[in-house]
């Protein structure tokens, strides 16, 4: 089975901070930003997201332009991607948001316990076990996830880059300092992805000086 395509998309600061140095849930992007998420999501089949993003924001980011929902639609594809939560066990909040989205949501875990295909745990459709990122990536792309959008956190989008399954950064770089530790990729890290270097292939000005930048991974030789 080959594997999927990874594109990594978030909306950092001038600092490369996620997040204000007090943490908690943060929207840096304005609606620049929310345009090219947004056409990110229509391109994707399915979205990774980690769990303590997930638990922090509550909720799987949604397309809502009726064109691009209009698209996929003409394409028999479903309204949103898929949102597989990417977490040690299945232990979340009932009450999250997120259980009430119109989407359809999987499980990514290396739990044993929630393993189990024929019971999936209350909330999510389907649940598949978290194998080295080549061999669970390849069994997405079996079930028909061949375009994936990484929304984060940082934990898992180092985890993909180590394992060098990300093609794309799509990086929204906001107008803004903010200091803290809360840098999109974690802090200390020792350059766990060697070998790898990025082509600039857009560079787009969005509103609210906003700033697109896209760049796909040239493998080493």
């Amino acid at each position: 089975m080959s594997e999927p395509r990874l594109k990594l998309v978030l909306a950092i600061s001038l600092d490369g901070r996620l997040a204000p140095a007090a943490g908690g849930p943060a929207q840096l992007g304005g609606p620049g930003d929310r345009q090219v998420l947004e056409q990110a999501l229509a391109w994707a089949d399915a979205v990774l997201i980690g769990a303590q993003t997930l638990r922090l924001h509550g909720s799987s980011c949604l397309i809502h332009r009726p064109e691009l929902l209009e698209r996929r639609r003409a394409a028999g594809r479903a309204p949103q991607p898929v949102a597989i939560a990417v977490s040690r066990s299945a232990a979340f909040a009932a009450d999250l948001p997120f259980f009430a989205q119109p989407l359809e949501r999987w499980l990514l875990t290396p739990d044993p316990a929630a393993a189990d295909p024929g019971e999936p745990p209350a909330g999510f459709a389907r649940v598949l076990t978290l194998d080295p990122w080549p061999l669970a990536l390849a069994r997405l792309a079996g079930n028909g996830l061949h375009r994936i959008v990484v929304l984060g956190g940082a934990q898992l989008a180092a985890s993909l880059l180590e394992a060098g399954c990300i093609h794309e950064l799509q990086l929204t770089l906001c107008p803004l300092l903010l200091g803290g530790p809360h840098c999109w990729l974690p802090v200390g890290a020792d350059r766990p992805w060697p070998g790898q270097g990025w082509q600039l292939c857009e560079q787009q000005p969005l509103q609210g000086e906003e700033l697109l930048l896209r760049y796909r991974r040239v493998p080493s030789l």
